[in-house]
This record gives structure tokens, C-alpha cells and sequence, in this order.
């Protein structure tokens, strides 16, 4: 992309503000892993790089003239106008330029508006004039603005020729003396007048029209004026000697012009007389504008006094209309309520009906003829204090996700009812824009994600509307803002894809703050109804992927999470000391053992430590552990759905165990159960096998039997109330009271928590594993084999094992599983995509990055490699997308786009305003061989431009000399 000479790209405020947001929220994205905040930010950020693009190209398509103004006298205000052309697509235009006068260079001026192909922009510049002498506008720059108003590119033009201030005239001067005014050439004087045709003479500046000889003009080419005269008579003698008792040099030259405003208002002949200057007699308008050309050159020329000075050179701040635009301000509300539609499912109700309220009000009130009254100030901040309250009460904090969120979004529905200016309401889309970003805390799927491109998408267009009202005025559904947003976006894709793909992710976060999670999972503990209130959630918990690899029968996948080793008579928790008190135990692996199982563990976020592995466990991820319960679990919590790769293996567990420990899981709170520890009791003289068998028979053949919905139990003696009493439950009670009855008899258990299960899906061959699939069984310890598990729940519903919940809620003994549905398989293919989507995009993080660095042969982050391969997929998206952009700057009209060739194939940019022929002699200095080849073509440009309708082969013929041209 070539860049014309003395081109300025700077941001506007605006384009600087939105830069700030992109950096604010890649630091966000960043420090909380939002894959697809990143995603989104890297989109804004190429935005912001094409909208610079766009403006340098568009402000080589303006041409520019300045036209000065008609004479003005000092102390009235003049204004200069500047005809913009455009040859480009329509866009939004500012034309910069500061007055000189005297030396003193005046206050900077401005003029915008909306050129269009098809018509010429005039902006009017109004300049004040505090004394006489030669004023013109210096500095002219024309800038173009993109279409988002992030961008001001800004050329020299330029500058306007000089115009005479003439001297202001004094107020109530004395009577000029007069003369007697004779002709020539004849006895009886005579003088200029209207009577009778005396001939005619060469033309000057101010002539009347009326009094040119357009036959002799037609006949020779030359403009001649006509004269008449009149028999002579009085006139007026304008002499400098005669004002010398007025006093200093601008009165003398304010009275004589005084004296020729008398003899103009008389039609009186004059004549003027000065220092260095003399007009012989004569009247009309051309008369007066020479006398007063005349006197606005007389030496020395004023200067501006200190006031006039500092006036001049007060800043130029151009005032918005105070009315803004309603269609403008309700479309920018109404993407507002789209960009918060993600975050309602987070938020309280009566959130909701606040976000609806204050918005729908703020909509209604921008109308002027309802009438509505603005909200106070008072009332604002009112509202915003009692949401914080509402908030912290409904959360307990302000600082978690849902509550920061629902937060800021009641502050920016806030802020948009006291919109009032233009500032106001371009700062609603950059609010808007910074928290859809915040919408990735609660869902990265491709839902959020297609919702939150369109609200970007929404806010963007609102943006457009407000860097020039005039350009998108008309109704919301109208499609022209939307094409280009849309046109801009799709172009920032490349760029958002590659930074996406290379841009550097840490592990770890930046900095910690107590985000609230509010996941559901697995708890602490286990108590009545724990695990079948979460088997009533069919969301997914995680996602297991073998790679193409053998997948665990349904029988064998357990898959391990929080041990519960603790039992107080009421609920079981984890031992959590024992991890760091008692000797860890040991892992043995057999000769005969099955291969291990290597898989990729997709977790959703639930703010739990504990990583659900497949029994037993062998390998684990960076900054993981397997604890001393052969539980998997990792040091830092991901609050964001993670992908992990592990290992497990049949292996022998637990045979070398702290007696401790053992010890542990042999307690019994004393005096609970007593029927439970009864039963148990006669047991205890059997090897410990046959105890787990008796065990094991009692709750096949004890008529118990499998539901979601148990009876409550009492707090005390509740093992007792269901063995003997309801004797229906779920994982948790059967699960609870083999471990009592165990425990009774003497053989160390405990209840292992976490899922058991997983749906294979077909189209994408991985397990889902949901929460619905949670689940509890019993781990006993047997001399010679350590850890056993034993699943009291198979025995009542062994559909549980080897099909599903459901087919075990409904047939508690069938070995298949139901037939799908046509809407579950229509689901499973959904959850295909929803898990690739989290394995490519929503979970790409820095392991992922560094794998298909190392696919594409680049060692690492920050390596020459990977440097050099940065830099060749930077050109490799940019330069597609300034050929577009150049493509799309290119005039429409035929003999435009040839010239704007030429220009490109010369590497010589037009100057704005710079005409073909102007062009083709500048560009003849640098290119001296080809200057009969240019001016050739700056003629034929002209012909077809400007001439009578040319056939078509005339545009075949300047395409075909640009062609052949050479440098």
C-alpha cells in the first residue's frame, strides 16, 4: 500500500479510547484464560487495524478547492469555501485550515460533513477579519474519518489565494471637496456616463457583465468592455493630504474609504490620490473595488491588537447539536439490550426487570414529543447504590462473576438514561463491547459465541451512526450501516484467526481474585440426598476422549473423585490430614493387567481440585498429584472448562497401608445404629471376604430397592431407619450402609464419590459423562489385595453398571440400555460439534498452542522460528486485505479509476485538489521521458471527463497509453 507524501494517520479519541479497551480486555482474557475473549479481542483489534487502512485510502480519493470569499471590510467576518470532491465511496470528511493575517496565524477552523460520489461537498469556513490587509487560510489539511470514527487521516492542500480586508469605514466623516469632472477628445465636456456609446476598451476586473461586447469577445477571443458617457459634471476628489487631520494612518485610510462609500451611494465619478498610488477619475464597481484594494495596501499595515490576538488564537471547539438524533440513540439501546441477553440466565429476576425498565424508559424519553421527563442525577446514583446492595445480598459478593457482571450491567443501562451528548452515547458501544467480554465467565459455547459476534456486530453499527448522524439517518432495519460493519469485520477475521492462533498464552493467570464459581459437581460430603438431587442435572460434567484408543467397557468405568473417609454418624467427608500424616500407599501394577488406558479429560468448570480419572490412576498432568486416596487432583482449579491428558491402569492399590489409616476407616460414632451394628456383629468371626459376601447378600435379597426420590431419615440412627425401615434410596444410602455395615464388622472402608458411566457418542467416538451419572460406592480393605471396590448399588439395579440411570430408574435389571430417540441423536451430533468446538477454540490454551507450533516446526514462543513465522502470516493476511481495501478505494467513474491507476503505477499519489494536467506536469519533473506521454493523457482525460460525450473507444484508449506506460 503506497502512502501519499505528507499523509498524517493519527487515532481520534474515540480510536484511542477503543484501543484502550482492546488492551484492558486482553489483559482480561489473559489473566482468566477466555479462549474466546481472545477471540473476540484479536476481532476488534484487526477492526481497529482495517478502519486505519480505510481512512489512508480513503483521503487519496478527495479532491479539494478552496474558494475565497467576497470582499469583506475589517471587523466583519468573511468565510472561504471549500468544494470537496470525492471520488471514492461516500464517507465522512473534515477539513482542517487556521487564517493568517498580519502574521498572527488565527484560530484553527473546521468543517465536516458527508461527501458522496456523486455531488460536491461545499463547507463554508467562517473567518473573522479584525483589520485591513491581505487574509488567506494557511495549513489546509483534508481528512478523511473511517467509518467508525477511529481514524483521521489528513492531507496538505492547498492553500487559498490572498483576499483584501478592506478598511472599515469612519463613522460620520466630514464631506469629501469636489471637483468638476471633464471628458476628452470633444469641445463640450463630457465625462462617463450612460447617455450615449463612446466605445470600448479592454476589460477590468469588476466590470459589469452587462457591459461586455460578447461580439467582440465571440470575434476576436478578447474581452472588451463597452463605455458610454455623459455630458460632464461634479465629482469627488479622494485625496490623502486633505484626511491628514483625522490622525494616525488607519483613520486617514478609514475616512477615505468612508468618502468612497459617499460617492458609490451618490454614483458620483471619483478619483484617489494616495502616497504611492493615484486612480484617475472614474465610478461604477470597478472603480470602488480598486479605490478600496487600493487602501487596504496602504503602508504600514496594521497588526492585530493583544485582544484581537488572543481571540484569534483561541482554540476552535465546534459545538454538537444539543438534540441527538432519536433513530440514533434507540438503535444504540437496542444493541445494548441484544449484548445483555447472554448474561440473564446469571442474574436474578428482579435484575432483569431493572435492565428492562430503565432502558424501555430511556427509549420512550429520547422521543420529544412524549415528553418525558429525564431521571435525575439523584435517582441515577440511588439506583446504582440499592443494585450494589441487591447484588451483595443475593451473592455475598460483589466480586464474583455473576454478581461483577449483572453489576456492571445495571451501571451501563444507568448510564445510557443519562445519555445527553455525542461523547454519551459513543461511549455506550465501548461499554457494550467490554462486557460482552465478560459474557465468556459463564459460556464459551458457540451459542455465546454467534450471540456475542452479532451484538458486536450491533454495537459497531451504533458507533458508525454517531461519527456522522447524517450518513445512517433513516430506520434501524436499513442495511447500509450493517454492510460495512459487516464488511469490516469480515475483513479483521484473518487477522483475529492468526493472532488467535500464535499470540502467546501463559499458564497461569496474571493475578487471583475470589471469583464465586456457583458450579454444580461433586461436594465435600456426602449427606442424605447429596448425590440424587445432582443425578436429577443433565448437564455434562466432562468429556473423556481416548483418541481412537480402547474404551473402557461400561462396567469398568469409574471414574474416581473425592474419598470420604471421615463418618460422624450423620455425614461422610474427606480425611483431608491423611494426605499429610499417614505413609502413602502403594501402586502395584500386575504382569497380566490390560493395557492403561492414555485419554484426554475435558472437565467443566466446577471449582473443585479433584480431576475425575478412571481407576487406578497412574499418570497426571503438569502441576497435578495423586494423593495418598488415589485421587487425581490438580493444584490450581480451573475456573474455566480445562483440558487434561492422563493415564490409568488395573493396578493393585493400597496392599503396603498406614495402619493409621486403617484405623481411620474403622471408626464408628458410638451409639448410632445399634440394629446396623447388631447385624454386623456375628460376621466379624469370618475372614473378611466372606464378611464383604455377607454384606453383599444381605442388601441383594433384603427387598430394597432403587430411586431418585428416598424418604427423608431421621438425624440419628438413620443407617438403622433405612436397612430396616424405608429400604428404598440411592448411590449415597446403599453406598453409606455397606460402609457401616463393614466397618461393624470389622474390615476398614470407606465411600468413594464421583461418576460412574458415559454416554459414547458415535459421531465424535469420546464418552459424555453428565451430572446426572454421579455416583457413590464403597472401597473395602482386604489383607493381600489392599483396596477392593465393591458397588452395593449394582446389587439392587445392576442396569445402574451397564446401561444408565434412566434405564435403571425403569428397569433396574435390564443389561441394554434404551434405544436413542431421534431428538437424542440429533443432541449427540450437536454435542459432537459442542466438543470439538471446546477442544479447538473454546479450549485452546498454551499446551494446545505449543502442539501445533510444534507441528508447524517452530520450537517455541518467542524463538527466531517462531518470530520469522509470525511475521510471514502477518503479510500473508494483511496484504490480501489491502488489496481489498485498495480495490474498493478505487473511483467509481471510468476516467477517475484510470488516473487513480496512473497515480499507483507511478508511485506518485494526486494531491487533493490537484487537477489531471496539474498532476502530469508534476509528475513530468520526476519522470522527464515520459512528459509527452503524460501530458497526452492528461488531455485525453480531459476530453473524456469534462468534454461532450466521447465514444467508448476514447476510455479503451487512455486505459490502453496507462498500460503501455514505463517508468
Amino acid at each position: 500500500m503506497t502512502r501519499p507524501a505528507g499523509v498524517r494517520l493519527r487515532p481520534t479519541r474515540l480510536g484511542t479510547a477503543f484501543f484502550g479497551l482492546v488492551l484492558l480486555t486482553l489483559i482480561g482474557c489473559i489473566n482468566y484464560s477466555l479462549s474466546l475473549g481472545y477471540g473476540l479481542t484479536f476481532l476488534l483489534g484487526g477492526v481497529w487495524i482495517i478502519t486505519a487502512a480505510q481512512a489512508l485510502r480513503a483521503v487519496r480519493l478527495l479532491g479539494v478547492t478552496v474558494l475565497p470569499p467576497a470582499q469583506a471590510a475589517a471587523g466583519e467576518k468573511l468565510a472561504f469555501t471549500v468544494q470537496v470532491q470525492q471520488l471514492g465511496p461516500a464517507g465522512n470528511v473534515r477539513v482542517l485550515a487556521r487564517p493568517t493575517q498580519g502574521g498572527v496565524a488565527g484560530k484553527p477552523l473546521q468543517g465536516s460533513g458527508v461527501a458522496r460520489p456523486d455531488e460536491l461537498l461545499h463547507l463554508s469556513l467562517p473567518v473573522p477579519a479584525p483589520v485591513r490587509g491581505p487574509l488567506h487560510l494557511t495549513g489546509v489539511q483534508v481528512a478523511a474519518v473511517d467509518t467508525l470514527g477511529l481514524w483521521h487521516a489528513s492531507l496538505p492542500a492547498p492553500d487559498s489565494e490572498a483576499v483584501l480586508v478592506t478598511p472599515r469605514a469612519e463613522a460620520n466623516a466630514p464631506t469629501p471637496r469636489t471637483l468638476k469632472v471633464t471628458g476628452t477628445g470633444d469641445a463640450v465636456q463630457r465625462t462617463r456616463g450612460h447617455d450615449e456609446f463612446a466605445g470600448v476598451r479592454a476589460y477590468q476586473p469588476g466590470d459589469s457583465p452587462r457591459l461586455i461586447s460578447w461580439k467582440h469577445v465571440a470575434r476576436t477571443g478578447t474581452l472588451l468592455t463597452r463605455e458610454f458617457d455623459a455630458p460632464a459634471g461634479e465629482g469627488l476628489n479622494l485625496d490623502w493630504n486633505e484626511t491628514a487631520g483625522a490622525g494616525t494612518v488607519e483613520a486617514r485610510v478609514s475616512r477615505l474609504a468612508a468618502w468612497v462609500a459617499h460617492a458609490q451611494q451618490q454614483r458620483l465619478p471619483f478619483s484617489l490620490n494616495l502616497p504611492a498610488f493615484t486612480l484617475n477619475t472614474g465610478q461604477g464597481e470597478g472603480q470602488v473595488r480598486a479605490a478600496l484594494n487600493a487602501l487596504a495596501q496602504v503602508r504600514p499595515l496594521p497588526q492585530p491588537s493583544p485582544d484581537q490576538e488572543a481571540e484569534a488564537r483561541r482554540p476552535f471547539a465546534p459545538r454538537q447539536p444539543d438534540v441527538l438524533p432519536v433513530g440514533a440513540l434507540r438503535f444504540s439501546f437496542l444493541a445494548l439490550a441484544f449484548s445483555l441477553l447472554p448474561g440473564l440466565p446469571q442474574w436474578p429476576a428482579w435484575v432483569w426487570a431493572l435492565l428492562a425498565g430503565v432502558l424501555g424508559y430511556a427509549a420512550l424519553q429520547v422521543d420529544p414529543r412524549r415528553r418525558l421527563p429525564h431521571v435525575p442525577p439523584l435517582a441515577l446514583l440511588l439506583s446504582a447504590l440499592l443494585a450494589g446492595a441487591g447484588l451483595n445480598a443475593s451473592f455475598g459478593t460483589l466480586l464474583g462473576q455473576q454478581a461483577g457482571t449483572a453489576l456492571l450491567a445495571v451501571l451501563l443501562a444507568l448510564k445510557a438514561a443519562e445519555t445527553r451528548t455525542y461523547r454519551d452515547a459513543k461511549l455506550l458501544s465501548l461499554l457494550g463491547l467490554f462486557l460482552l467480554i465478560t459474557h465468556f465467565f459463564h459460556s464459551q459455547g458457540p451459542v455465546t459465541a454467534v450471540q456475542v459476534v452479532v451484538a458486536s456486530a450491533l454495537l459497531l453499527s451504533a458507533a458508525a451512526r454517531w461519527v456522522n448522524p447524517a450518513t445512517w439517518a433513516g430506520p434501524v432495519w436499513q442495511g447500509q450501516a450493517w454492510r460495512q460493519v459487516g464488511r469490516l469485520m469480515l475483513l479483521a477475521t484473518p487477522v483475529a484467526a492468526l493472532l488467535f492462533s500464535f499470540f502467546p498464552r501463559p499458564d497461569g493467570p496474571l493475578w487471583r481474585l475470589p471469583l464465586q464459581q456457583n458450579r454444580t459437581g461433586l461436594s465435600d460430603e456426602i449427606n442424605a440426598g447429596e448425590y440424587s438431587n445432582l443425578a436429577k442435572d443433565n448437564s455434562v460434567a466432562f468429556r473423556a476422549d481416548f483418541g481412537g484408543g480402547a474404551v473402557p467397557p461400561s462396567a469398568e468405568r469409574y471414574w474416581r473423585g473425592p474419598v470420604y473417609e471421615e463418618y460422624d454418624g450423620v455425614k461422610w467427608t474427606q480425611a483431608l490430614r491423611a494426605s499429610f500424616t499417614f505413609a502413602p500407599p502403594s501402586i502395584e501394577t500386575t504382569r497380566n493387567a490390560p493395557p492403561a488406558y492414555r485419554y484426554a479429560l475435558t472437565l467443566e468448570p466446577s471449582g473443585k481440585p479433584w480431576l475425575l480419572a478412571l481407576e487406578s490412576v497412574t499418570q497426571v498432568p503438569p502441576n497435578s498429584l495423586i494423593t495418598t486416596g488415589f485421587q487425581a487432583a490438580t493444584f490450581r482449579p480451573a475456573a474455566q472448562r480445562t483440558r487434561y491428558e492422563l493415564q490409568s491402569q488395573v493396578a493393585r492399590t493400597g496392599r503396603r497401608e498406614d495402619p493409621r489409616r486403617l484405623e481411620l476407616n474403622l471408626f464408628l460414632p458410638a451409639g448410632q445404629n445399634p440394629r446396623a451394628t447388631a447385624l454386623a456383629a456375628p460376621w466379624r468371626s469370618l475372614p473378611p471376604a466372606e464378611r464383604v459376601r455377607r454384606a453383599s447378600e444381605y442388601l441383594a435379597r433384603g427387598g430394597f430397592t432403587y430411586t431418585l426420590d428416598p424418604p427423608t431419615l431421621p438425624q440419628d440412627n438413620r443407617i438403622d431407619a433405612f436397612l430396616f425401615g424405608s429400604r428404598t434410596g440411592f448411590c449415597e444410602h446403599y453406598a453409606s450402609a455397606f460402609a457401616f455395615l463393614l466397618r461393624s464388622a470389622g474390615v476398614p472402608a470407606r465411600v468413594v464419590g464421583g461418576y460412574q458411566g458415559g454416554e459414547l457418542n458415535p459421531d465424535g467416538d469420546y464418552l459424555i459423562v453428565r451430572q446426572q451419572d454421579a455416583h457413590a460406592w464403597t472401597e473395602v480393605w482386604l489383607a493381600g489385595q489392599g483396596w477392593v471396590r465393591v458397588d452395593p448399588t449394582a446389587l439392587i439395579a445392576p442396569a445402574r453398571v451397564t446401561t444408565n440411570l434412566g434405564t435403571a430408574l425403569s428397569q433396574p435389571n435390564a443389561t441394554t440400555a434404551q434405544p436413542r430417540s431421534a431428538w437424542q441423536q440429533l443432541a449427540l451430533r450437536f454435542d459432537a460439534f459442542q466438543n470439538n468446538w471446546n477442544n479447538w477454540v473454546a479450549g485452546y490454551d498454551g499446551e494446545q498452542q505449543r502442539t501445533l507450533l510444534s507441528r508447524l516446526g517452530v520450537s517455541g514462543v518467542g524463538s527466531a522460528p517462531y518470530m520469522l513465522a509470525l511475521l510471514v502470516g502477518v503479510l500473508l493476511v494483511l496484504l490480501p486485505i489491502f488489496a481489498l481495501v485498495r480495490r474498493s478505494a478505487r473511483p467509481g467513474d471510468p476516467a477517475q479509476a484510470a488516473l487513480f491507476d496512473l497515480s499507483e503505477k507511478l508511485k506518485l499519489p494526486r494531491q487533493p485538489g490537484e487537477t489531471a494536467s496539474a498532476y502530469a506536469q508534476r509528475a513530468a519533473q520526476q519522470y522527464p521521458a515520459l512528459e509527452k506521454t503524460l501530458r497526452e493523457i492528461a488531455e485525453r482525460f480531459n476530453l473524456l471527463r469534462y468534454g461532450p460525450a466521447a465514444p467508448p473507444e476514447r476510455l479503451k484508449e487512455l486505459r490502453h497509453l496507462i498500460r503501455q506506460l514505463r517508468r
